[in-house]
């Protein structure tokens, strides 16, 4: 059995091959992305990342994490012909494909956000201060509301309720319907997931 490490590396190697055939200046504008000489620089949950066909790195050139450097590269490679209409929210299981992955969103992903700050509201604003979260541009029924920016042109809307009498703390995550034209169903659930980690560190 490979080790994970040595999986990683032909993954890596994988995407990198095939970002060697994408026109990196010609999508750029597409993708939200800045030129940096031969290479993009894309931010996740606004920490910059430089995409090249020899790597995927952060500011300081050492390689991105693995989750980063697999939605970096579906980001890239998926990139549309033109930016897709419409800015409908859905939740995950209303994403293309998403269906597999749909109780591993609801258990690691919203769930864990839940455990983590539920009678903890202004920690929850803290932390998404912490990631550039802004309020949406629409009234909605909930506690907190916050919109993140994975990356340039997939937004995420976590909405949150506190537990009351009533009812239990409940977390829903959010993605503009347009976001499974530049990255595929796993990619989407591991952003949520990035999401709920950068949350518990206050930073991506």
């Amino acid at each position: 059995m490979k080790k994970a490490g040595s999986v990683f590396q032909e993954t890596y190697r994988h995407y990198l091959n095939q970002i060697r055939g994408v026109d990196l200046k010609g999508i750029h504008e597409r993708l939200g992305a800045t030129l940096d000489g031969e290479a993009i620089l894309i931010p996740v949950f606004g920490t910059p990342y430089r995409v090249s066909p020899a790597s995927i790195s952060d500011s300081q050139g050492e390689r991105a994490p693995f989750e980063v450097c697999i939605i970096l590269s579906k980001y890239v490679l998926m990139c549309p012909e033109a930016v897709p209409p419409g800015d409908d929210w859905v939740t995950y299981r209303g994403l293309k494909d998403s269906g597999p992955l749909t109780v591993y969103f609801a258990t690691d992903v919203e769930r864990p956000i839940v455990n983590t700050f539920q009678g903890r509201l202004p920690a929850l604003q803290a932390a998404g201060d912490s990631l550039d979260g802004r309020r949406p541009d629409m009234e909605l029924p909930h506690d907190l509301s916050i919109q993140f920016q994975p990356l340039p042109r997939v937004p995420l809307l976590l909405l949150f309720n506190d537990a009351d009498e009533e009812f239990p703390a409940r977390c829903s995550i959010l993605y503009q319907k347009k976001a499974e034209a530049y990255l595929d169903a796993e990619c989407l659930a591991v952003a949520g997931r990035l999401l709920y980690t950068s949350l518990v560190k206050g930073k991506a």
